[in-house]
């Protein structure tokens, strides 16, 4: 593959400012998939959305990035890496001033949506021009650890950036945060990342973006609606559209001289290892992440400066973790780091069964904080698995892949698991939809008040153990899953190399 270069030659030292640009982005859009946790209890007192509005609020902006990752990455390819970046923070930034002065929930669930068509721009695009400007392996690998850092960092400091900004705001600084580090990035990445447009690639197949999309969305929002109402027989028709979708999208992919998911790579038990660990891993920390904030406002009666501060120990230990990832597999071996990994994200999560309605916050901090070991060393070997375990022709779409999975399981893990703590919580009485609609409305019934906030502790409970259960799964999957394979296992010492 041939590449025309048309930016800046990539010296040492504009190559590490290059990489500082391209941190921006990762930081902001991996914040704004958890940044609403703590601000949704003051954006349905202002906006009054209905149960559903407010999943889509929380899950619209991952879905669509999953859903247009992979596309983003192949048309990037084509019209130029650092152009598609530039302009995907144009669009993330007008979609953000959009959400941050939304007069109704469906205002801000499309300016979500735009945020997300934004993101699906920012993400492979900045972590492909890595590549150009490091183009030494050990370099680009530390690079690649520093961007995997950003990433998994700024998921788990979103809730912490949202909490202090509501304590002083009202909650569309959540969202205008965004505009001054976007400014950043358009005012200095012209001058320091250089352009990347491969030469000799065909059309992009409009068909396979239009079924990739059709199929994800119709499907995820069939089984949210399932788990959180019930299945209907519209709600199984459309899932089965989806699938259906789903099915004629992977077939034309097999057929396709360039496909846009390259499905040859799952063949690969290192990748496939990564691919699932990153996606049962974000299913368990968005609802984790979720349940815990509205746990510690509405439960623990905590205002959201202080439900923001219990979170810096998780924040600081996911953010250091994944820069030591590699590091990790090279004294474990890559597959016993991930299982490793794993299993202190599934210990977290059982720890979380210690909060109770009179108490558990000691519980929150040291359940958090062991997670965050476990998902901080889980995201950076990700990162590099995707990268090192295939052929450098195929590294574009490797990338996209470990990047859609990252989304993709966050939007799984709040529809799903945060359905299923929603199911839970309805069913342990006469209730609202939601815990908070459910207090507001109690007013001085104090019995009631109590009552739900034990159901809503109990679906938390319950959500956050098949979270664990997802985990400890894949961990077992993660050490003996393929390991019969002779030419597998020869792969997996050079990896482990790389990784190092």
């Amino acid at each position: 593959m041939s590449e025309t270069g048309t930016g800046v030659p990539a010296t040492a030292r504009r190559a590490w400012l290059g990489l500082a640009v391209l941190i921006l982005p990762v930081l902001l859009v991996s914040m704004d998939m958890s940044v609403l946790y703590l601000a949704m209890p003051t954006v349905t007192a202002h906006l009054d959305p209905d149960a559903t509005q407010q999943l889509w609020i929380l899950d619209i902006y991952g879905f669509l990035i999953a859903g247009l990752l992979i596309t983003m990455g192949n048309l990037g390819d084509r019209i130029g890496r650092r152009n598609i970046l530039l302009a995907g923070a144009c669009v993330f930034g007008l979609a953000s001033i959009l959400a941050a002065f939304a007069p109704s929930a469906g205002v801000l669930i499309a300016a979500r949506a735009l945020m997300g068509v934004g993101g699906a721009t920012l993400l492979p695009s900045s972590l492909s021009l890595i590549s150009s400007l490091f183009p030494d392996p050990r370099r680009r690998a530390a690079a690649i650890g520093v961007w995997t850092a950003f990433f998994a960092g700024g998921s788990a400091v979103g809730p912490l950036i949202g909490g202090m900004l509501l304590h002083q705001f009202w909650w569309g600084a959540v969202f205008l945060i965004n505009i001054p580090v976007l400014l950043v990035l358009l005012v200095l990445g012209p001058f320091v990342l250089p352009e990347h447009r491969a030469a000799g690639r065909g059309p992009l197949d409009l068909l396979s973006v239009a079924t990739s999309i059709g199929g994800i969305l119709p499907v995820v929002y069939a089984v949210k609606q399932a788990a959180a109402e019930g299945g209907d027989p519209i709600t199984v028709l459309i899932g089965l559209v989806g699938v259906v979708v789903l099915v004629a999208f992977v077939r034309r992919q097999r057929h396709l001289a360039e496909p846009l998911l390259d499905l040859s790579l799952f063949r690969r038990g290192l990748f496939s290892v990564a691919i699932g660990s990153s996606t049962a891993g974000m299913m368990s920390l968005a609802a984790m992440s979720y349940l815990t904030s509205t746990y510690l406002q509405s439960v623990a009666g905590r205002d959201v400066l202080s439900a923001a501060l219990l979170g810096i120990p998780a924040a600081a230990v996911v953010f250091v973790c994944s820069m030591g990832g590699a590091r990790v597999a090279r004294r474990l071996g890559t597959r016993t780091a991930f299982a490793c990994a794993l299993g202190l994200a599934a210990l977290g999560n059982l720890m979380l069964s210690g909060l109770g309605v009179d108490g558990g916050i000691a519980w929150y901090i040291a359940g958090s904080t062991v997670a965050g070991l476990g998902y901080g060393t889980m995201f950076t070997l990700v990162s590099e698995v995707s990268v090192s375990s295939v052929p450098p022709e195929r590294a574009g779409s490797a990338v996209g892949i470990s990047e859609t999975s990252f989304e993709l399981g966050n939007g799984l893990g709040l529809s799903l698991l945060g359905s299923l703590a929603a199911l839970v919580f309805r069913s342990g009485g006469d209730y609202a939809p939601t815990l908070g609609e459910t207090i507001a409305r109690a007013g001085a019934d104090a019995g009631l008040v109590r009552a739900a906030r034990g159901s809503f502790v109990d679906g938390m409970h319950v959500a956050t153990t098949v979270g664990a259960a997802l985990l400890a799964m894949m961990a077992v999957i993660a050490i003996f899953a393929g390991r019969g394979r002779a030419a597998r296992a020869q792969r997996e010492p050079a990896v482990e190399a790389a990784a190092g």
